[in-house]
């Protein structure tokens, strides 16, 4: 641990004022920034258009934080789960998967969940603290470097991170002012320069924070749904005792978003529990009025849970309801699920017994 000023945990205008209290002018932040996300940059001696003295005043003052030496875990269908130690000696998982014209990278927002999914390994760990916005960011930047050093005829996608996915470790909507920091510094082109329709926010629906999600950022949404009753959502999903679905639903309605958007709805099917043709047929009612896709997500099983996963033709059946329906309706593959890197698999291994 340092006393020194994280750079990479400030927007590029709190950078500005950083820069500013040192006695420099404003513009010197925006130059630190152009730098910060470069590849290979992890010193300030490397910004060689800032003076050698303000370098140097930086140096005493700021640092450049980073993740190294993460411990790797690779899929046999190409995904990467990526374990990071932080500072306090915490850890957290991403996932890379990678496709031939694009790499997602799956970031945890925080270290564990008080969320209590009773489907989830990451409910098993409860809930540790939330991740600031280097440590968000820094997923990314670490993600960038480990493809980088791939060569290039062992690369599945390009050489570097093109989509966001914020559904790993925690509830992003309960860490939403260092979220929002995160995204900022993610699409600032001075930063990481990706486009908010490659970024996607996921939450099990915290009502209150999600308008003002909206409003400060074009990035998508997704809810994870997984039911069709308060009654099953809330054996799932205990958080729909506090927000149940006709709230949850509302929320969506009012949600600002261009019009060309659609809310991503995310569906796992439980075998026996929510993936009965009546259930299909009640999805596409509640839906009806919502600018909406559904994302229907065969559960990964996991030890010393209780639940199955839907077959493989129930999935298609109940896709054949909603798409009849006139939704767009996709089945996600299942990606990681040997590494337990898959949907609802991840969690520091040390804390699960």
């Amino acid at each position: 641990m340092t006393d020194k000023t994280d750079l990479r945990n400030l927007t590029q205008d709190e950078i500005i004022r950083y820069v500013e209290s040192l006695g420099q002018p404003g513009f010197r932040g925006r130059q630190i920034m152009s730098w910060l996300y470069r590849p290979g940059i992890t010193q300030f001696s490397e910004m060689t258009d800032l003076a050698k003295e303000f370098r140097h005043i930086l140096s005493e003052h700021a640092r450049i934080s980073r993740f190294t030496d993460p411990v790797l875990e690779r899929s046999g269908d190409g995904c990467i789960k990526f374990g990071f130690t932080l500072d306090d000696d915490r850890i957290i998982e991403s996932v890379l998967i990678p496709e031939p014209d694009r790499n997602t990278l799956c970031v945890s927002s925080q270290v564990g969940c008080a969320m209590g999914c009773s489907f989830c390994l990451t409910a098993t760990m409860g809930f540790i603290r939330n991740l600031i916005p280097s440590e968000i960011v820094g997923q990314v930047c670490a993600a960038d470097e480990f493809l980088r050093s791939q060569p290039e005829d062992e690369r599945i996608g390009p050489e570097r991170v093109t989509n966001v996915v914020v559904m790993g470790m925690g509830e992003p909507l309960n860490n939403l002012d260092n979220l929002l920091k995160a995204l900022s510094i993610l699409t600032e082109q001075r930063g990481l320069d990706l486009t908010n329709r490659r970024i996607t926010v996921s939450t099990c629906g915290i009502v209150p924070k999600m308008r003002p999600l909206g409003e400060n950022t074009d990035a998508n949404l997704a809810i994870s749904l997984h039911a069709t009753n308060d009654a099953t959502r809330s054996r799932l999903m205990p958080i729909n005792d506090r927000y149940p679905l006709e709230m949850l639903l509302a929320a969506c309605r009012d949600f600002p978003m261009p019009k060309r958007k659609r809310i991503m709805f995310e569906y796992i099917l439980f075998k026996g529990i929510n993936d009965s043709d009546a259930e299909a047929r009640e999805l596409a009612k509640k839906l009806r009025d919502i600018p909406c896709k559904i994302n229907l997500i065969p559960y990964n099983e996991s030890p010393g849970l209780p639940y199955e996963s839907t077959p493989m033709p129930r999935i298609l059946a109940f896709q054949k309801i909603l798409m009849d329906a006139n939704y767009s309706v996709f089945i996600r593959s299942s990606r990681g699920s040997d590494i337990s890197a898959a949907c609802g698999q991840l969690a520091n291994k040390d804390v699960i017994t």
